[in-house]
């Protein structure tokens, strides 16, 4: 789910396996003459907007600790986690629930039972040993959470009082949705089948794309109630819209926490270095991160420099 969301945000194309380039998406420390070789360690994950700041967030945090870092990115959920299995990869920045699903759909069959949840603790408790038995590590958890958002017109959501779902499918049950195609399918419990089984609204799927400027014009301008979307879109106020609070917990916990290779990067000065991000990273800063990378056309370095060094992390 995360990662339908991250690639519907237009986020930045797939490249492939590559590393960094010179303005600091690469190779990030070095050592003195004089002093000890530091550790390398080479961050991994996807190739979209997201991935590479929140890469850049670890990375520059392990090259404070002292590693010295490398970039290494994949297409897919698959190939950097074979990396990492493999430890070609040390630190991935990955989403709870996305994660524990693939690594439970890997042991167990595509038709095996869910394990995430809403809660953020109980799906990382679920995910632990599905990492531990591949010789992963799961670190602290943050608040920051890119999952299913769906956003209401900024407008009519003030004038009529309206903050969650619930409230609006007491006001509107028949709603338009402004969503990819695949949303009305069945099989999209987090989609139109959750909205209808978890909310009681009448759904009819309007095929625009998640997370779309054509999706979320559409319900600016009246012709969609909602529009499907990341937690992380960093567009919405600009486009007047607003996501409602999911109080209903349909979606499953999707926050931001760093998998490791366990024996290249399981140490507990990894994860001193890394756990303080946890503890201050929202949504809504990445968000901001996001919409500074693709509508201010800025580098995914710069802006997690600026970021870490306003949190006092760097």
């Amino acid at each position: 789910m995360a990662a339908l969301a991250a690639a519907a945000l237009g986020l930045a194309a797939c490249t492939g396996l590559g590393g960094g380039g010179d303005d600091g998406e690469g190779a990030t420390s070095g050592a003195s003459a004089t002093s000890p070789a530091p550790k390398a360690l080479t961050v991994g994950g996807a190739t979209y907007t997201e991935a590479l700041i929140l890469q850049q967030l670890y990375g520059q945090l392990l090259t404070k600790a002292g590693y010295e870092v490398t970039y290494r990115t994949s297409r897919d959920r698959q190939g950097w986690t074979t990396a990492l299995t493999a430890g070609d990869v040390d630190v991935v920045p990955e989403y709870a629930a996305t994660f524990a699903e693939f690594l439970n759909r890997l042991k167990n069959g595509p038709e095996a039972p869910s394990v995430s949840s809403s809660d953020p603790a109980a799906t990382v408790a679920a995910l632990r040993p599905l990492a531990e038995a591949r010789g992963l590590a799961v670190l602290k958890v943050s608040a920051a959470s890119d999952q299913n958002g769906f956003a209401m017109s900024r407008k009519a959501a003030d004038a009529g009082g309206i903050t969650t779902l619930s409230q609006l499918a007491a006001r509107k049950p028949a709603i338009r949705l402004a969503a990819d195609a695949g949303c009305a399918q069945p099989a999209r419990v987090f989609c139109k089948a959750g909205l209808e089984r978890t909310y009681r609204f009448r759904v009819t799927v309007a095929p625009l794309g998640y997370g779309t400027t054509a999706a979320k014009e559409a319900v600016a301008d009246g012709k969609a109630d909602l529009a499907l979307t990341a937690t992380t879109d960093g567009t919405l106020d600009q486009l007047g819209l607003v996501l409602l609070a999911d109080d209903l917990r349909l979606q499953s916990a999707e926050n931001v926490v760093p998998v490791v290779n366990r024996d290249d990067a399981g140490t507990p000065q990894v994860a001193a270095a890394l756990d303080p991000l946890a503890a201050v990273l929202t949504t809504e800063d990445l968000a901001r991160l996001n919409l500074e990378v693709d509508g201010g056309r800025r580098k995914p370095a710069v802006v997690a420099k600026e970021y870490l060094t306003g949190v006092g992390l760097l």
